[in-house]
């Protein structure tokens, strides 16, 4: 299956939670439909990119990195690339590039769509990044590392975080529901939705 077609089935076979995530889901898919090479940097004004926000397994703390360009901390991510299977893959490989992180819980289905202005993506002028952002975990204690891309990567306890932009409280809150929401519905002997990523 081609990156492109996977991103169409998993955008379809997700469950939004709520009706904005819905018809942002429907605008992906209707990108998508439109555009063959809308997974890719060069689809200009709107592209599709992928990115994972990092929380430790209590829920307690926030992995964040402060981006080099966009001068804000923001959570793992960027463009995919022909060699990723999926928007997850895509997803998992920005986040280990970006964090240096290689011991970490990855879960593969979506947990928020966010669609924002980008004005430093493209020499045409302002891009529509239309963002799939994905959930992983790690102990605060694993080894991280900051990239070329960041000024720094650092924890923050979720009720400290640092000025950033809404959409990424946002997230942050979503990340914690699912994994405390995980936490509380676990049971001895049941499975859990998250998967080793390395």
């Amino acid at each position: 299956m081609t990156l492109h077609a996977n991103a169409v089935a998993a955008l379809s076979d997700w469950v939004a939670p709520t009706r904005a995530q819905a018809e942002l889901r429907e605008r992906y898919l209707a990108h998508l439909a439109q555009h063959a090479d809308g997974l890719a940097k060069a689809c200009f004004p709107d592209h599709l990119t992928a990115g994972a926000i990092v929380v430790s397994p209590d829920g307690g703390a926030v992995l964040l990195n402060h981006h080099r360009k966009a001068d804000a901390w923001l959570a793992f991510g960027g463009h995919l690339e022909p060699d990723d299977a999926s928007l997850a893959d895509g997803a998992r490989r920005e986040l280990v590039e970006e964090s240096g992180l290689s011991s970490f819980d990855f879960d593969d289905e979506p947990l928020s769509l966010d669609a924002h202005a980008v004005e430093f993506c493209s020499e045409r002028g302002t891009v529509h990044h239309l963002d799939v952002r994905f959930l992983a975990t790690a102990d605060p204690d694993a080894y991280h590392a900051t990239s070329e891309e960041s000024l720094d990567v650092r924890w923050w306890p979720v009720d400290d975080l640092p000025a950033t932009f809404d959409d990424m409280y946002v997230l942050i809150d979503a990340a914690v529901a699912r994994v405390r929401s995980a936490q509380s519905s676990s049971t001895p002997g049941g499975g859990s939705s998250r998967a080793a990523a390395e």
